[in-house]
């Protein structure tokens, strides 16, 4: 059996501005971004991405952690056997 690997990268930057008005309030929270992002948005892109691939059964499809912090990376294995 032969086996053959490639990587496709899909890279998001985050990128947060903040108003001379929040920074001057005390009561803003510079770090609710990153939160707002785990919590809604980031789950919310990978779920889309898994509905995506899944929707062609001959491709099956898995998460597989390298070591990293799911913070800064997922990888999504897409596997075709024939």
């Amino acid at each position: 059996m032969q086996k053959i690997e490639e990587d496709f990268l899909l890279r998001f930057r985050l990128e947060v501005e903040f108003s001379e008005e929040c920074l001057d309030d005390d009561d803003f929270d510079e770090t609710g971004w990153r939160a707002e992002w785990e919590r809604g948005l980031k789950p919310r892109v990978i779920r889309a991405v898994f509905d995506a691939l899944r929707a062609v059964p001959e491709w099956s499809t898995h998460v597989r952690n390298r070591g990293v912090s799911t913070e800064d990376e997922v990888e999504v294995v897409v596997r075709r056997v024939y």
